[in-house]
């Protein structure tokens, strides 16, 4: 186990230790769900064990099986340290997206949407940074029909896909701390998916025509 799953296991016992120190004193319905019309919707305040601080331990627990379970060919071995690095961000935007659910059982005005699109973003730019090395597998990436047929059509989708997230990231989170419509924000995650997904099937295409698969 390398230095970011150690670091991952630290970030899921801290979002426990924290909870436990918080919750003798959250109200007894706390803020769940936020939407963009500005409707928030309560729940009593053990949701806070359950979304997300399981979450993260459930996350956690299947980063270290999801080794295990990988088929040959496809091992999740041949790109170890960006793996781990990649569990390590998911842990750490759950722990932000629980942070930001104990902050919004507390009085103060914060827009929790945007904040938490802002987090968003930020990680799919660090996504995005990484995601050239990573090798074909079940669990991370663009996992297309078209990219785990051919290992040639998965390395370029992700290193187009690479650069795709990263400036769709940085497009969202200057949309979301602009003040912008987070809808915006919305269409350029829709708008990246669909560009990676066609580009992966386009490529594969071009290479079947011409006998190179």
């Amino acid at each position: 186990m390398n230095t970011y799953m150690k670091s991952g296991i630290v970030v899921v016992l801290a979002v426990f230790a924290v909870t436990l120190v918080i919750y003798p004193q959250l109200p007894q319905n706390i803020p769940t769900r936020f939407a963009d019309d500005g409707q928030i919707t309560y729940g009593p305040r053990t949701t806070v064990f359950v979304l997300p601080a399981v979450m993260a331990a459930v996350l956690l627990g299947f980063g270290l099986i999801l080794p295990w379970l990988s088929p040959k060919r496809f091992e999740v071995q041949t790109f170890w340290s960006t793996y781990y690095f990649i569990m390590l961000m998911v842990l750490a935007l759950t722990a932000y997206f629980h942070a930001m659910m104990l902050r919004a059982a507390w009085p103060g005005v914060v827009d929790m949407p945007r904040a938490m699109a802002a987090g968003t973003f930020v990680f799919l730019m660090l996504l995005g940074n990484v995601l050239g090395k990573v090798r074909r597998n079940f669990w991370i990436g663009v996992r297309t029909p078209w990219t785990l047929a051919n290992e040639r059509v998965w390395n370029a989708t992700h290193r187009l896909a690479g650069w795709v997230f990263v400036l769709t990231g940085l497009l969202g989170l200057v949309a979301a701390l602009a003040g912008l419509d987070l809808r915006i924000g919305i269409t350029l995650l829709v708008a990246a998916g669909i560009v990676v997904i066609v580009y992966s099937l386009v490529y594969y295409k071009r290479l079947e025509r011409r006998g190179e698969l």
